[in-house]
């Protein structure tokens, strides 16, 4: 983790102490479920609670511990009983350190997961608000970053919240996956201890039992859940590339917020560059590279190996706390982007009526013409108009009026069949439907 792309509720998670407090809390669980069972005194199972449930546990101390036990969770236990006392034998009563561990782990995913949800939340917000702001805002549509033909600004907005609406779906399934428990001792038999102990950990710790733990989770489990993450991720960067693009020089159409007193460049002061979303697209690169060892994980030595260990150590903190960053400062960068409707309508008629090439091709067919013959004449007169924009970076040529002036394609169609064909609303009939199905009757 690293402090300038983490925000503290989320590091929070991760950090020694809320580790080790949630070991201290499966432990005395577990302790509670096996004295209503009978297989420890009832006494100490409260005696555990009332010794070390209010304490704050030394991470200093315990990792004095680990020099000499090169055990964690020995470590702990060793700690643990400084507080507790002779009650302490009753601790970790037939349960092995995978349950301990695995257990903890998938409460710190499911409690990253509902911030991660909550920041999906935030940034469904704010994209719906700007998207409902540039419902009617025209702009070009690109495709190969070449111009094709209008859409809204809105409308992108719109893909962008549809996009994520289905990472918040996909991430809420992941935390379910996530979200099971492990109390199945050695090998995960459950030899040496109860199968309701398990479900009893389970309940108190807000999980479900895991089916068949074998001594550790399967990270089948984990696989899917940092996949999940990997794709949120890419989301992000779909949309800061979008951003980028539309702020260089060029293009101008929108850029992210620049304050009063900020720089954009050492050397040159003129500069105004979208570093927000530069470094978001960076930040997914790492969220994404978490991906392919959590699934290399799921191949484990037969019940257990510990080859998945010092990757959860990594890819556990690392994805979640840089995920959280990247959805908050993209929210933000949607919340303050700045618009420009009227550079959007310059640019769009920088390339002469280009843009409305098909309606032309679709008249000339509807009309009678085979699509060949059509495509041919609408490409040679598009040809020219685009051949001065090549030259001065604007046309100099008119689509509309080379048409009109094109006998063999006023053959087909009279002035007026050309001139409808140029009316922009035709492009945007159909805004209302989409937004219908993105944001229903919102």
């Amino acid at each position: 983790m690293i402090p300038r792309y983490s925000r503290s509720e989320m590091t929070d998670i991760w950090s020694p102490e809320t580790k080790f407090r949630i070991w201290f809390e499966i432990e005395a669980h577990a302790a509670d479920a096996l004295a209503e069972l009978g297989v420890i005194p009832k006494e100490a199972a409260r005696t555990i609670w009332d010794k070390a449930g209010g304490v704050t546990f030394d991470v200093d101390r315990i990792d004095e511990i680990e020099r000499e036990t090169k055990h964690d969770v020995i470590a702990f236990l060793t700690h643990l009983a400084e507080f507790i006392g002779p009650d302490a034998r009753f601790v970790h009563q037939g349960m092995t350190s995978s349950d301990v561990l695995d257990t903890c782990f998938n409460v710190q995913l499911v409690k990253a997961a509902d911030l991660l949800i909550a920041d999906l939340d935030a940034l469904l917000s704010a994209i719906k608000r700007r998207a409902f702001e540039h419902k009617d805002t025209v702009t070009i549509g690109r495709s190969h970053g070449i111009h094709a033909e209008p859409v809204t600004f809105g409308l992108k907005l719109a893909q962008a919240y549809a996009e994520f609406d289905r990472n918040r779906t996909r991430l809420i399934a992941a935390r379910e996956d996530i979200a099971t428990c492990a109390i199945s001792g050695a090998v995960g038999t459950f030899a040496n201890i109860d199968p309701r102990v398990e479900e009893h950990v389970a309940r108190a710790m807000g999980l479900t039992a895991e089916p068949v733990s074998t001594q550790v989770i399967p990270r089948d489990r984990h696989a899917m859940f940092f996949a999940t993450l990997a794709v949120v991720a890419s989301s992000v960067e779909r949309v800061a590339i979008e951003i980028r693009h539309l702020q260089r020089t060029e293009v101008l159409e929108a850029e992210e917020y620049f304050s009063p007193g900020q720089k954009g460049s050492s050397a040159m002061p003129h500069k105004r560059n979208p570093v927000l979303t530069e470094n978001l697209t960076g930040l997914a690169r790492m969220v994404r590279s978490y991906a392919l060892p959590a699934m290399e994980n799921v191949a484990l030595w037969h019940e257990r190996d510990i080859s998945h260990s010092s990757v959860e150590r990594y890819i556990g903190p690392d994805a979640t706390v840089t995920l959280d960053f990247a959805l908050a400062r993209l929210t933000n960068v949607m919340d303050k982007l700045l618009v420009y409707p009227e550079r959007m309508l310059a640019n769009m008629n920088r390339l002469g009526g280009l843009v409305h090439s098909q309606r032309i091709l679709l008249a000339l067919t509807q009309a009678g013409a085979q699509r060949e013959d059509a495509y041919r004449l609408v490409q040679r007169n598009a040809m020219k108009v685009w051949n001065s924009y090549q030259q001065a970076g604007a046309a100099s040529v008119d689509f509309l009026e080379e048409l009109l002036a094109d006998s063999d394609v006023r053959a087909y169609l009279s002035e007026d069949d050309i001139r409808d064909r140029f009316d922009l609303g035709y492009h945007t009939k159909h805004v209302d439907t989409i937004f219908r199905r993105v944001f229903g009757d919102a």
